[in-house]
């Protein structure tokens, strides 16, 4: 993953922390996937939401500190050639 250093403030939720990771699953059911991550007692730091680039996301912490971005968004389709 690549980055950049950037000043933030304590409601920002990037960049990760020295030592740890963030990562973007995707996953064709968010929903239930955010349903079963909650249940079984996820740190959400981002709820459910339509993007504007019509992706639904949602973003949870583990118990290491590791960032988990999950969502429809497959990246922009293949020209075929």
């Amino acid at each position: 993953m690549l980055g950049s250093a950037r000043d933030s403030d304590e409601t920002d939720q990037w960049p990760v922390q020295p030592g740890s990771f963030g990562a973007y699953v995707v996953t064709d059911d968010p929903d239930g996937l955010y349903d079963r991550a909650t249940k079984a007692g996820a740190e959400v730091i981002m709820d459910l939401h339509e993007t504007d680039y019509g992706s639904r996301d949602f973003a949870v912490r583990d118990s290491e500190g590791n960032r988990w971005s999950f969502g429809t968004y497959r990246g922009e389709p293949r020209l075929s050639g």
